[in-house]
Parts: structure tokens; sequence; C-alpha cells
């Protein structure tokens, strides 16, 4: 069975909708007062994503039985013991076929927790490890930035071959070489095309 990832949604149509998924869980989990099962069920299916590939091909086949989806759906909800306003979303957004937007729809759904709760995450990727105080010292920065306290998750990427970039919920400052490049070349580009 080949590996399939699920799709990256940065931006556009599909990334609107799975930031209105995404909210409309949040909203309905605060009113019914279910934050905490709703997260937890979330951080369940986030594990099932990352670790079942058959899941991953499942929702993200365009040809897949509309009766078999709905069937495996149902098996993961029973087996899992999820919610019931968690059965009831994925059951909406299997017969939506938006399956395979569930990865962002649930950092979405974290990221609104996280604000609620006060707490800022933000993912920085190095192309080389950033120090004990680099890291404190970015985490104020940023923390100064937003007015509040922020938690770094630092990764590393060789790609970017110097420089970071930040990610707090749906803010991205690039300051990576990388992406010096991929501007200098855009400028470029469009300069030619004006000449």
């Amino acid at each position: 069975m080949p590996h399939i990832d699920m799709p990256k949604i940065i931006s556009g149509e599909p990334a609107i909708l799975a930031r209105r998924y995404a909210t409309a869980l949040f909203e309905l989990a605060q009113e019914k007062n279910v934050l905490a099962p709703v997260e937890a069920d979330l951080r369940a299916l986030q594990e099932v994503i990352d670790q079942t590939p058959m899941f991953r091909v499942m929702a993200t086949h365009p040809r897949l039985p509309m009766i078999e989806l709905q069937k495996a759906v149902k098996n993961l909800i029973v087996g899992a013991k999820f919610h019931d306003l968690t059965a009831a979303f994925l059951n909406q957004i299997t017969r939506n076929r938006r399956l395979a937007y569930l990865s962002i729809i649930i950092e979405v759904f974290k990221n609104e927790l996280a604000v609620m709760r006060h707490q800022h995450v933000a993912v920085v990727t190095v192309a080389q490890a950033l120090t004990k105080d680099q890291q404190d010292k970015l985490a104020t920065q940023l923390g100064a930035m937003i007015d509040g306290s922020v938690r770094l998750v630092v990764e590393e990427d060789a790609s970017l071959i110097g420089g970071m970039t930040v990610k707090m919920g749906s803010r991205l400052i690039d300051a990576s070489v990388q992406g010096k490049l991929a501007r200098l070349e855009r400028q470029l580009k469009s300069q030619q095309e004006a000449a």
C-alpha cells in the first residue's frame, strides 16, 4: 500500500472550508460545555491520521463509495468511543467528503482552544538548531508582538539554508534565506515581464 499524506492546506477555498468546520465545531463544543472531551477525541483522531496509512488512503480517495466511507468512520467512532458531538461532526464531514481536511480542522480547533486559554504556540522552523538562550530570546520577542506568552515548538529543516520561519496560528513570518531567495526570484520575474 503506497504512503499517501493528508493534504497540507495553506490557502484557498479548501483552507477556508476547513477553518469554517473547525470554528463551527469549536463553537458548538464551547456552547455545550464539552471542549475537553472533544479536544481529547481530536487528539486521538490526529494519532489515527498520523499512524494509519489506510485511513489517509480512505480519507483522500475521491471515488470510494459513500457507504464504505460511512461504515469505516462509524467503526472508528464506535471503537474509539467518541463523544456524541465528535461523532456527529465526523459523520457530517464524511457525508460532505471533507475527511481529507481533518488534520487542518484539528489544528485550527487546537489554535482556537489555545487562544481561549491565553496560550500561544509558535512553530519555529530553523536551518540549524537554536541554543536555549536563542529560544528564550525568540519566545520573549514573539510574546511582545502578541502581548502574551509564547511556547516554542522548534523544528529543523536544512532546506531553509539559513534564518527561520515562524508560524503562530494563521500568522506566518518567513525570515529564511530560502524565502528571501524566492521573493527575489519573483521580483526579478515581474521586472522582466514588465520590461
